[in-house]
């Protein structure tokens, strides 16, 4: 791994209260071992989410924020996304656009002339 290939770390439910905090240590440890400061966590293995899901979500992401740096989710199912968004959770998902870049191709400014849409 290099200085700009984030670190991967896979879950797996359920994870007990030991576990999520373990988890949350190995969070803080790979922000702070890599130059990215991002660690991807990759879900897919989760299963139907739930409370529990977004409870250890919401942990990790502070572990790292905390830690100086930031999860990035992989493999979430549209059943989480519509959970994280409900309970008002925002994640940076593994290819999607950042929400600070502009999308490739999408003009940022009007220039005169352009037709209105």
């Amino acid at each position: 791994m290099d200085a700009t290939t984030p670190a991967v770390l896979t879950l797996a439910l359920p994870a007990t209260p030991d576990e999520a905090r373990g988890l949350c240590h190995a969070v803080r440890a790979l922000v702070e071992g890599t130059g990215t400061g991002v660690v991807v966590c990759d879900i897919g293995a989760l299963g139907q989410p739930g409370l529990g899901v977004v409870d250890l979500l919401a942990r990790l992401q502070l572990a790292a924020r905390r830690a100086g740096g930031r999860i990035r989710l992989r493999g979430p199912g549209p059943d989480l996304t519509a959970l994280l968004d409900l309970v008002g959770l925002r994640f940076e998902v593994e290819g999607e656009t950042d929400e600070r870049e502009p999308a490739p191709g999408v003009q940022e400014a009007v220039e005169p002339g352009d037709p209105a849409v």
